[in-house]
């Protein structure tokens, strides 16, 4: 084995971990996790930061109510816009069909 066959380590630029790596096969061998980090330093602020989630849970909640109350404007307006951009655009040529290939 030369010095180039020999496994290096890089650093994992998403979870900050340490990665090993095999010159020869191009592929990580071995990982070793990045250590956690303390979320929280004391209950209330974990308690704090749960109801900034409940909060935000129940904002993006009425958002999606809100978006499926206007789907079907949304999408019928997708439609005729389909609609007319296939009346606009001449058919030049006739769309190939698998038989058409045999």
């Amino acid at each position: 084995m030369g010095l180039r066959d020999e496994p290096f380590e890089v650093l994992c630029p998403e979870c900050g971990g340490m990665l090993t790596v095999d010159p020869v096969s191009r592929a990580v061998i071995a990982h070793k996790a990045a250590p956690r980090k303390k979320m929280f330093e004391d209950f209330g602020e974990a308690a704090r930061a749960l109801r900034e989630a409940s909060e935000r849970r129940d904002s993006i909640f009425a958002q999606s109510v809100e978006a499926q109350k206007n789907k079907d404007d949304v999408l019928a307006k997708k439609f005729a816009e389909a609609v007319k951009k296939a009346k606009e655009t001449p058919l030049t040529e006739r769309p190939l069909r698998d038989f058409d290939l045999e």
